[in-house]
């Protein structure tokens, strides 16, 4: 065992997984608050783009669009390089479920507070950045951090497409030294391992957004978005779908 946990191949492993996992995250959160504050737009035209960006990617497998771009893009004249390949299949994946957390989260933020700001007079932007987005931030990321733990593990197919990532890594240990259980119990726990100090990292943001608030964490009402993931079919995330949002 000691030969696998000083192997560099482990290691620089982790470390390209990590380096994905963080790519695929940034590109896919701007990606959810674009597609997600159409889906809540008041223009037909704005809701219609971020509901057909959410239902074709939501329903395409991420392993199938790495393929995609890896395989049938040069064909048609177009190479990406292949760190990119795995990191936009992921991305335009994972945006479209967060895409759906967002504008649930949006949408539930009280009826009430919509119409405040609409007899303080406040343009829709001025809604949005003063009112709206502080109270659907907290109600986000739970739904978020479950996202973020899938996409980690997600990133194991790019070892597909011949990235040096964990799994990739794991399998050449593998064929080295013929210790197959052991190779693979130590990336299960490297990943757990990973999964974890996300998770840590997701719940010090929320609490801290729950305090900018003035109040403590409520997990009820974080959990009523996260509660009905298995429904609408994401991996791990939700959306809620409150009646009462600035769409309305």
């Amino acid at each position: 065992m000691s030969e696998i946990l000083k192997s560099p191949l482990l290691w620089h492993g982790a470390g390209k997984t990590l380096q994905l996992t963080l790519y695929s995250a940034v590109f896919a959160l701007v990606l959810a608050f674009l597609f997600g504050l159409m889906g809540t737009s008041t223009h037909l035209w704005l809701r219609a783009i971020g509901r057909t960006y959410v239902e074709f990617f939501r329903g395409l497998p991420a392993l199938i669009l790495m393929f995609w771009f890896f395989y049938s893009l040069p064909l048609v004249g177009f190479r990406l390089e292949t760190l990119f390949c795995g990191v936009l299949a992921l991305s335009l994946n994972y945006g479209a479920y967060g895409a759906e957390v967002v504008r649930g989260s949006i949408n539930a933020v009280p009826k009430a507070q919509y119409e405040a700001t609409i007899a303080l007079n406040m343009r829709p932007m001025q809604r949005m950045r003063r009112v709206l987005m502080p109270q659907a931030v907290p109600l986000m990321l739970p739904p978020f951090g479950n996202l973020l733990i899938e996409l980690l593990k997600a990133t194991a197919i790019v070892s597909l497409i011949s990235i040096s990532d964990l799994m990739f890594g794991a399998e050449k240990l593998r064929a080295s030294t013929g210790k197959t259980v052991t190779v693979y119990l130590i990336i299960l726990v490297v990943y757990f391992v990973i999964a974890q100090v996300l998770q840590v990292l997701v719940r010090l943001l929320e609490r801290r957004s729950q305090r900018s608030l003035g109040r403590r964490p409520q997990r009820g009402a974080a959990r009523s978005i996260a509660g009905t993931a298995g429904a609408q079919g994401a991996p791990g995330a939700v959306v809620a779908g409150g009646s009462g949002g600035a769409s309305s």
